[in-house]
């Protein structure tokens, strides 16, 4: 009997548009900006980025787009066993001075301001045939193994957080969640401070720090 063959990862990035004050968010910088800057410091062997996409800031406003390259990812080599497929979603915490690796998302959705096309729900669940607002979702991915390599190998300010708010990232969040679960992927939320805490060059190598985590991981 033959060995198999290592399996291949594609990592799939999103980040949002402007959001409340910051009219510049910095996670739309990062993913537009990601695909040059990767060719210029490379990925493991094996590893490829596949799409780069900037979703509103928005809850259901953000779900057509989050679905349409969600689903672009499914196709008959996605689902052998050659390939891992992982999505990692980028958002904004304005108040956070470190980056913050997300374990879970909850099923509820209490926006504490308007979303940027106005929709602002309070105590509602993100998807009700799930249950009430108190289920979770927790990713897959090996978050300690992810946290060790960024941190402590790549001096990354990082930690892992268990609560990502119940605002437009939780939301995109459990979608991806729940999407992963059911194709056999991968999905992974990381907050950032803005860039007036942790300068954009180096959020641009704790990017590029993070895909070889999410790589090795895989």
């Amino acid at each position: 009997m033959g060995s198999e063959a290592p399996k291949s990862v594609v990592i799939h990035v999103t980040g949002f548009k402007k959001f409340n004050v910051f009219a510049t968010n910095p996670t739309e910088t990062l993913v537009s900006d990601l695909r040059s800057y990767i060719e210029k410091t490379g990925l493991p062997p094996g590893v490829s980025l596949g799409s780069c996409t900037i979703l509103e800031t928005a809850g259901d406003g953000a779900l057509a787009t989050l679905y349409k390259v969600l689903e672009a990812s499914v196709s008959s080599e996605n689902k052998s066993s050659s390939k891992e497929v992982v999505w990692l979603h980028m958002g904004l915490n304005g108040g956070a001075s470190k980056f913050a690796i997300e374990r879970q998302a909850v099923n509820e959705a209490t926006f504490s301001c308007p979303d940027e096309l106005g929709w602002q729900p309070k105590r509602l669940p993100i998807v009700p045939e799930d249950g009430g607002l108190t289920r979770t979702r927790e990713t897959v991915c090996p978050i300690n193994t992810i946290l060790e390599f960024v941190k402590n190998i790549k001096g990354c300010d990082a930690t892992i957080s268990d609560d990502a708010g119940r605002f437009v990232c939780n939301y995109v969040y459990y979608h991806s969640l729940r999407f992963a679960e059911e194709k056999g992927h991968r999905s992974l939320f990381v907050h950032v401070p803005p860039f007036s805490r942790i300068n954009e060059e180096t959020q641009k190598q704790f990017m590029a720090a993070l895909l070889e985590a999410i790589a090795l991981s895989c």
